[in-house]
């Protein structure tokens, strides 16, 4: 479960680009995403934090039942953690992750809101 960030810290978080959590860089670089770790390293690196997550984000959402949510289906997030998530974020992924998903047979989609179905 990823940590609700308090109101000081707001103006800092960050929303990963493959899976939108919002954290705040701290818990990124402490304990990485809880959803991607795997694909995205973040763990311990501020720069692949720097390249993994964004500030430019709309909206949050708070899952607290993302396996019942229909919020959370919409938002393609009922497979992951409970947590705070950006509604839409601005960015890619970096080629990197984008080749690594690609070799694992998943289909990037940007969580922008451009490649809606």
């Amino acid at each position: 479960m990823a940590a609700i960030p308090s109101q000081a810290k707001s103006k800092q978080l960050r929303a990963c680009l493959l899976c939108s959590l919002i954290q705040h860089p701290m818990d990124f670089r402490k304990n990485g995403c809880p959803n991607c770790e795997e694909i995205m390293q973040m763990k311990g690196s501020p720069d692949r934090i720097a390249v993994c997550t964004t500030t430019y984000f709309d909206g949050i959402i708070a899952v607290i039942d993302p396996e019942s949510s229909w919020v959370a289906r919409w938002q393609r997030t009922s497979k992951y953690v409970r947590g705070m998530y950006a509604v839409r974020v601005k960015g890619r992924v970096p080629e990197d992750v984008e080749a690594e998903l690609e070799s694992r047979g998943i289909k990037y989609r940007p969580r922008d809101q451009t490649d809606q179905d």
